[in-house]
């Protein structure tokens, strides 16, 4: 099967909650009749805890994206071990204590800004018992890459100059984010392409049509290569500003799971 992952990060409040049940509506089914599910990476400032539980409720993965989201990048590069572990498990202990997600189902975390924090970040994750980390960036390569575990080194360069990429072995497993090509369809030229991590952050898509021919063109070239797991991540505030590309969005899915029977949109612990 092809693996289709859906995340959001920051807070879950008034401004968002009813995009995530417009694309999350109890009627997008995945081929065993299961709904469609995404993982929502929560920080806490701004977050409405009634609607992380009800997001919850209906089976979504909830994971941790720290408590502040500090916006000075090297609080983050820079941050101690017990920094992270303030922030990732305290982020947990507030999901489980205000969400009322029970323990032992908040999994995954997620460093603000994506900025990494070397190998005090993965040793934080590790004490605090954490099963993966989900904010490590592959460059645009094909085949993509499946996620790993950080047992052994890392299948792919460190990416450009702002991450700090763990040197160690730590039992964690890496949520690697694939960057996708910024196309519209694959060229013959071997040119070099800035592939984008998150699908909003790409100044190529400007237009609905655009989105959707760089999701065609995407879902081919994992569908067609090795299934690694397509990772679509994304701020809900994007939709927010442009809502006709949550049109285009909900098209797409809706196409994919009308013509595939074998495509799955799941969350990142059940990958």
């Amino acid at each position: 099967p092809q693996m289709i992952v859906l995340s959001f990060d920051d807070a879950v409040n008034n401004n968002n909650f009813e995009i995530y049940q417009r694309l999350f509506n109890g009627q997008r089914k995945n081929p065993n009749s299961c709904d469609i599910r995404g993982t929502f990476f929560v920080s806490h400032k701004y977050t409405n805890y009634s609607m992380v539980q009800e997001l919850y409720r209906q089976g979504h993965e909830i994971a941790s994206h720290s408590i502040t989201h500090d916006n000075e990048e090297d609080y983050w590069g820079k941050g101690t071990k017990d920094l992270w572990v303030q922030e990732m498990a305290g982020s947990r202990d507030i999901i489980e204590t205000y969400g009322g997600v029970p323990r032992g189902e908040v999994v995954g975390a997620r460093a603000p800004l994506l900025r990494l924090g070397g190998n005090r970040m993965f040793a934080a994750l590790e004490q605090a018992e954490f099963l993966y980390d989900s904010s490590m960036v592959a460059p645009l390569q094909n085949p993509p890459l499946w996620p790993y575990t950080t047992f052994f080194a890392m299948p792919h360069a460190c990416h450009g100059n702002f991450q700090k990429c763990p040197t160690r072995s730590y039992g964690i497993w890496e949520m690697v984010l694939n960057e996708f090509d910024p196309r519209e369809q694959p060229s013959d030229v071997d040119e070099q392409i800035a592939g984008c991590a998150m699908l909003d952050s790409c100044s190529q898509i400007r237009t609905p049509d655009n989105l959707y021919n760089v999701l065609n063109h995407n879902f081919v070239r994992h569908y067609e290569q090795n299934r690694a797991p397509i990772g679509l991540y994304m701020h809900a505030a994007w939709f927010k500003k442009a809502p006709e590309m949550l049109d285009s969005l909900e098209f797409w899915i809706d196409e994919i799971l009308a013509t595939y029977t074998n495509v799955y949109f799941v969350t990142m612990n059940d990958v």
